[in-house]
């Protein structure tokens, strides 16, 4: 990834290295929270779960998501409608695919996440999708549920 200033974002909050981060993150983390890759559909331990809890960046552990804003939009990925907090992430246009979308950053070590798309119609309050790779995520569930 380029640096915060070449990106025009805001420096992180948390940094490592290159080499940091490798050592911290397993081949297929890196691949997609460092080099803003994607995991296949329906394979994340996240997609489906419906246990109730926090969701964290999982390279970083900064909390970026809660349960009660999940929602099953049978996308392949686990969805959200909005963010645990405003400042959880940072919003970039995309243009990688010949497309234009909106990628999802932790705004704290400015891994990747996933996109965000608005307008689909999901009865939710926001109108939006957070689309997240489960991979880039780690669930700390609530006390009593497992």
């Amino acid at each position: 990834m380029s640096s915060a200033q070449d990106s025009g974002l805001p420096a992180p909050k948390f940094e490592r290295s290159d080499a940091e981060w490798r050592a911290h993150l397993t081949p297929a983390e890196y691949q997609v929270l460092r080099e803003a890759g994607t995991e296949r559909p329906h394979v994340g331990e996240y997609t489906d779960t419906k246990t109730e809890g926090v969701y964290s960046c999982r390279a970083c552990g900064a909390e970026l998501f809660r349960s009660t804003e999940k929602f099953d939009s049978h996308c392949g990925w686990p969805s959200f409608f909005d963010p645990a907090d405003s400042d959880a992430v940072i919003l970039r246009e995309d243009s990688s695919l010949g497309m234009r979308r909106v990628e999802v950053l932790c705004s704290s070590c400015h891994s990747h996440l996933g996109h965000v798309f608005e307008g689909e119609g999901y009865p939710t309050p926001t109108d939006k999708r957070y689309c997240i790779n489960s991979i880039s995520l780690t669930l700390r569930p609530t006390d009593g549920n497992a």
